[in-house]
């Protein structure tokens, strides 16, 4: 290979970091954007999050900060936890914008519907944790109150930062199990999966699902279950999916 020739291949592979920057770069002012407007209405978000512990307790709806800092952190990362929820989709757009030239027409087609999806099946999974699973889990806490004027009373007043902490860990949970179909179905399209290999795999899916739910949640029965069943559903539908996606092969071959 001559010295041209060399300089030659260097271009294009030059060209592909520039686009790279630009779109990284693209990417983080919009970032920056979303983030400051989450943070402008943090409160607001703030409010809607512990909707479920206010229904749940009712006139008893109190919580705590025990540090001075401690709800500015917290806006603070309502503010970027909503600004990446809100900017997801974007990133995808940019992620299959990136890597769709280098794709054939066919590859494009069926590289598409993932980019879609997967933004959708985490927002599912962030709707489930707000309006199934945290009302679930707060009216199992709260039967755990002593309110006895005979002796000491217990009751439930989390700090702002732990609630937090809580929903947000069940949201990026059930978000990452909730892409249980597109992870097997593009497996199934490079071959490294077939739907007789995960049927056959069901037993230890199961198994593997309540392990990984148990490690993701709190570490109560209610957020365990109610992680690991929508799971395995989606289970059973990635193997619909993926026997749909070896007939097409196979019509096409």
């Amino acid at each position: 290979m001559n010295e041209e020739s060399i300089e030659t291949s260097k271009a294009p592979l030059i060209d592909h970091f520039i686009e790279l920057r630009t779109r990284i770069l693209r990417s983080i002012f919009v970032l920056s954007v979303t983030f400051l407007f989450a943070f402008i209405f943090s409160e607001n978000i703030y409010l809607f999050l512990v909707d479920p512990y206010e229904k749940i307790m009712g006139s008893n709806s109190q919580m705590i900060y025990t540090a001075p800092q401690e709800f500015l952190i917290v806006k603070l990362k309502i503010a970027l936890f909503g600004g990446l929820l809100i900017t997801f989709p974007y990133f995808c757009l940019e992620i299959y914008s990136f890597i769709s030239p280098g794709l054939y027409k066919k590859e494009k087609i069926a590289m598409l519907p993932y980019f879609i999806f997967s933004p959708i099946l985490f927002l599912v999974g962030a709707v489930t944790v707000q309006f199934f699973i945290m009302p679930l889990a707060l009216n199992f806490f709260s039967n755990m109150q002593i309110n006895d004027a005979d002796n000491i009373t217990v009751l439930m007043m989390p700090k702002v930062s732990e609630y937090l902490n809580l929903i947000t860990s069940l949201i990026i949970a059930f978000g990452l199990c909730f892409q249980l179909p597109v992870l097997l179905s593009l497996l199934a399209r490079v071959g490294f999966v077939t739907s007789a290999y995960l049927k056959k795999g069901r037993k230890y899916a199961i198994v593997l699902v309540f392990l990984i739910a148990a490690f993701l949640t709190p570490p109560d029965l209610v957020s365990q279950i109610g992680l690991a069943i929508p799971t395995l559903i989606l289970y059973e539908i990635s193997i619909l999916i993926v026997s749909m996606i070896e007939k097409k092969n196979n019509n096409e071959k």
